[in-house]
C-alpha cells in the first residue's frame, strides 16, 4: 500500500512514517501543500494522510484538487481543529476519516486497517481462498497449517493482487502500489514478471492452482479458483 504524508510538522510526519514504513507501507513525505499538489498529481496512492492546517495551502481545497488524480485513494485528516464543523467539513470536502491531535500513531494504524478491509470489501482481516489463508494484518500466507516463505516483495505483491481480486492491473500499478516509482534503485522492467514467476511456484508447491492469471498485453490478475 502507497501512502502519502501530508503534515507540516516535521516530526510528526517522520515518526508516522517511521512507523507505516516498518509496517510494510510505501510512504511519501509532504511537508507542505504545494509539494502535496505536485506529488498527488504524478502519482497513485492508497492513502493519503493530510493535515488541513497547511501554512500555505487549505487541507479541504487539497482533498478535492487531489482527487482529480487519486480518485480511488481514501483521506484520513488529521489535525488540531477538533471541532464538530471542522469535522463535517472535511467530510463534506470527501474525506474518508478524521484524527484529532494528539493521536495515537496505533489508532492511526487501526484506522488504516478497518479503512483497508473496507475498501477492498473484506469483513475481516483474513482472506480465504482454496486451503490457503492471507492475513493481511500479521502480512503472511498460510497453506493450512503451514507458512508460505514469500519475500517481503513477493508478498506486497501477491497481497494486493488478491486484495483487487478479478481486477487486471497492469505493470505500471503494480509498481507504483508496491515500489512507488520507476526510478527506485532497485527496480527494472522485468521485475514483476520475475516476481510473479516466483510466487507461482511457491504457492504450486502447495496447490496446483493457477491464482494468478495472465491477461496477455495487460497484466496480471488474482482468481479464486
Amino acid at each position: 500500500m502507497r501512502i502519502l504524508i501530508v503534515e507540516d510538522e516535521n516530526s510528526l510526519a517522520e515518526e508516522m512514517a517511521l512507523f507505516l514504513r516498518n509496517e510494510q507501507y510505501n510512504c511519501d513525505i509532504a511537508f507542505n501543500g504545494r509539494d502535496a499538489s505536485e506529488l498527488l498529481a504524478v502519482n497513485l496512492y492508497d492513502f493519503v494522510l493530510l493535515d488541513i492546517g497547511l501554512p500555505d495551502y487549505n487541507g479541504l481545497d487539497l482533498i478535492k484538487e487531489a482527487k482529480k488524480y487519486n480518485s480511488e485513494a481514501y483521506f484520513i485528516v488529521i489535525t488540531a481543529r477538533g471541532e464538530l464543523d471542522d469535522k463535517l467539513k472535511g467530510f463534506n470536502s470527501g474525506a474518508d476519516d478524521y484524527l484529532a491531535k494528539p493521536f495515537s500513531i496505533l489508532e492511526l494504524h487501526s484506522r488504516l486497517q478497518a479503512i483497508t478491509r473496507r475498501k477492498f470489501g473484506q469483513s475481516s482481516s483474513i482472506i480465504k481462498f482454496g486451503d490457503f489463508a492471507l492475513d493481511i494484518n500479521k502480512l503472511q500466507l498460510l497453506y493450512l497449517e503451514s507458512s508460505v516463505n514469500l519475500t517481503k516483495k513477493e508478498y506486497d505483491l501477491f497481497s494486493y493482487l488478491v486484495l483487487n481480486k478479478g481486477r487486471v492491473l497492469d505493470r505500471l500499478q503494480l509498481v507504483e502500489h508496491i515500489w512507488g516509482s520507476f526510478y527506485e534503485d532497485d527496480f527494472d522492467s522485468n521485475y514483476i514478471d520475475v516476481h510473479i514467476k516466483n510466487i507461482r511456484k511457491k504457492l504450486g508447491d502447495f496447490d496446483p492452482a493457477n491464482y494468478i492469471k495472465t491477461v496477455r498485453g495487460l497484466g496480471y490478475k488474482f482468481e479464486d479458483v
